[in-house]
């Protein structure tokens, strides 16, 4: 399974993606699942892929081979970013189509989602998700990202935190919070984790990061957000009982018990026989 990410605000998009790949517990390997495209300087492109592996990278090399090629219809030819995700749609429904034919009857699911996004010059940034059927939607203003794979672990802190007005920083901060979390919950989720901020209109894809298991930033996000999680939990309101009790308890001092000691009563001399010595004459 895998978990991708794609966040549109004001100022660009992110995308953020796992690199693990399994094909059963004892097997588990890595593949990037970030793609990038920039046939020209006046456009840029990522996708992100979940699903069948074989299926994915069909999708992959039959767009680069369109692009090679020259073909009439490709990310190059494309006037909007809206033709671009019915391209990218329609070329990963011919494969899965393919996919399947080759596979028959032996019960393999050769499904696969994606998600697409970029920016083509005198036109807005935009991504979609291109669902298995390929059928694809857009983001919303009220909810300006998008998910693929295991969704579920990392939607709560996108949903509190992500707006239009998010910077780009903070919607990469959060995108990998949000991988973290899935990555905590859910073993065929690993790392390493990519991530591409896109800056709007710039056509640049340098701010791009890899992070390993063992990167110090990584870490540094993950003990933070561990932290910051605990003291927040420890800060939450108490319920009315716990209230009652600490009243009660600051009302008599909460001092413990006091023991009340009696007086000793005082030893009494017992009579000693005359005539033993040590005993006074």
């Amino acid at each position: 399974m895998t978990y991708c990410i794609a966040i549109s605000t004001n100022n660009g998009l992110v995308f953020c993606s796992d690199s693990r790949t399994n094909a059963g517990p004892d097997m588990l390997s890595s593949y990037s699942k970030m793609h990038l495209f920039q046939p020209a300087t006046d456009r840029v492109f990522c996708i992100l892929s979940a699903g069948n592996l074989a299926t994915t990278q069909a999708i992959i090399e039959r767009i680069r081979q369109d692009i090679d090629e020259g073909s009439p219809r490709s990310l190059l030819t494309c006037q909007k970013i809206n033709e671009g995700a019915h391209y990218v749609a329609e070329v990963s429904r011919e494969e899965q189509n393919l996919a399947q034919q080759a596979t028959g009857g032996s019960g393999i699911d050769t499904s696969a989602s994606i998600l697409f996004g970029g920016q083509i010059q005198g036109g807005k940034h935009r991504i979609y998700l291109v669902y298995s059927a390929g059928n694809f939607i857009s983001d919303s203003d009220e909810t300006p990202f998008l998910q693929i794979g295991e969704s579920k672990y990392g939607k709560p802190i996108l949903d509190r935190i992500l707006h239009r007005e998010t910077s780009l920083d903070d919607a990469a901060r959060c995108a990998i919070v949000s991988m973290d979390s899935t990555i905590r919950s859910n073993a065929t989720v690993g790392p390493p984790i990519e991530v591409l901020v896109y800056e709007a209109d710039s056509f640049n894809t340098a701010h791009y990061v890899r992070l390993d298991a063992e990167d110090t930033y990584l870490r540094d996000i993950k003990r933070s957000w561990d932290e910051t999680l605990k003291a927040g939990f420890l800060a939450l309101p108490l319920f009315e009982w716990e209230k009652r009790s600490q009243i009660g308890a600051t009302t008599t001092g909460a001092q413990p018990p006091q023991t009340e000691s009696l007086p000793a009563e005082p030893l009494q001399q017992q009579p000693v026989a005359p005539g033993v010595p040590g005993n006074d004459q």
